[in-house]
């Protein structure tokens, strides 16, 4: 069997608001770009997708807009999506090859509709595929961060990507608790571009945002004090300005979504029963997902909660790698997932 007759089985896809990664056994994560479109209105023509897209945004002239298809973990605009999944396939197949023998498996925040579900399945089915799968992103996360999950104890998984957090306890296959909310990487970034506008007057885009986000962001205090320089609109004059800004700064802008992560860990861990809790409390707490990687916030977590936490190696590929690792897993517990061959199911 050649490389690109193994492309065309069974793929993983994490299909997230700020990126989207698709992950094929034995092969590796084959893509990692921005889930970002680049359309030309009117025809809705596609000018360009991911990483080419996303150096678009703000800046299109006023024939093009560049659209992120996915807000909050779920879709927004499905013919975007499908366009853009349809893209990515492409790009790993072979010229000329058909999707016909796809199967895709993807990952959802558990918070999401049964209409919202449905979209994500349907965008994936008129892209190509042959069939889709659902799993539950903080169980793909947890395959695709090797854990043990079928074992009769607690584990306790944190993915934080860039629509939501989730949080859940798994044991012996399945979700013991979970909880997902509307909170991650995104709302990072709104804070910051609030925070300078509020305390500021001054107007940013969320691409200034998010690298001011990456570089000096943090969620608890650090031995030294990085600063960086910040560029955008006057509020007031409407001319443009400069400033510098620090990480503690940052760090006070991140405050309230910083804090609705921590107390949905607390809830979850409030609502975890006793012998798993004890678990947790030795294994510690598993965190993956992109907005994970914010500076010290595992330690804020673990100080908040008293319970351990373990950054895993690359946070940023664990849902993918686990979806596509997960076919197969869970034969005997269909309970466990949702599973669409056909629109009409």
């Amino acid at each position: 069997m050649g490389f690109f007759d193994k492309l065309s089985t069974d793929i993983g896809i994490d299909l997230g608001t700020c990126n989207t990664l698709i992950y094929v056994k034995e092969q590796g994560i084959i893509v990692d770009e921005p889930s970002v479109v680049a359309v030309e209105k009117g025809t809705k023509r596609i000018v360009a997708v991911g990483s080419e897209a996303k150096r678009m945004l703000d800046k299109t002239p006023g024939n093009i807009v560049a659209i992120r298809p996915l807000a909050d973990g779920v879709i927004a605009d499905i013919e975007s999506t499908e366009k853009m999944i349809k893209y990515f396939i492409s790009k790993i197949l072979k010229r000329g090859q058909l999707f016909k023998s796809i199967r895709m498996k993807i990952g959802i925040p558990s918070c999401i509709t049964d209409v919202e579900k449905r979209a994500v399945i349907e965008a994936a089915l008129k892209a190509g595929a042959k069939e889709v799968e659902v799993i539950e992103e903080s169980l793909a996360a947890a395959i695709g961060a090797k854990i043990p999950i079928f074992e009769p104890a607690g584990h306790m998984v944190c993915d934080i990507g860039g629509g939501t957090t989730e949080v859940s306890v798994i044991s012996l296959g399945g979700m013991v608790v979970t909880h997902s909310i509307r909170v991650g990487g995104d709302k990072f970034d709104e804070a910051i571009v609030k925070h300078a506008k509020s305390v500021h007057n001054l107007i940013i885009g969320r691409p200034t945002a998010e690298r001011l986000k990456i570089q000096i962001g943090n969620a608890a205090p650090e031995k030294t004090i990085e600063k960086m320089e910040l560029k955008g609109t006057d509020a007031i004059t409407g001319l443009p300005r400069r400033l510098e800004i620090d990480s503690v700064e940052i760090r006070e802008a991140l405050k309230d979504p910083v804090t609705k992560i921590v107390e949905e860990i607390k809830t979850v861990l409030g609502l975890t029963p006793p012998e798993l809790a004890s678990d947790i409390v030795e294994r510690g707490i598993v965190m993956t997902g992109g907005g994970s990687m914010l500076r010290e916030l595992p330690r804020l977590i673990s100080k908040e909660t008293g319970v351990p936490v373990i950054l895993v190696e690359k946070p940023l590929e664990c849902v993918a790698l686990g979806a596509g690792e997960a076919f197969g897993l869970f034969k005997n517990m269909s309970s466990e997932r949702s599973i669409y061959n056909s629109l009409n199911d």
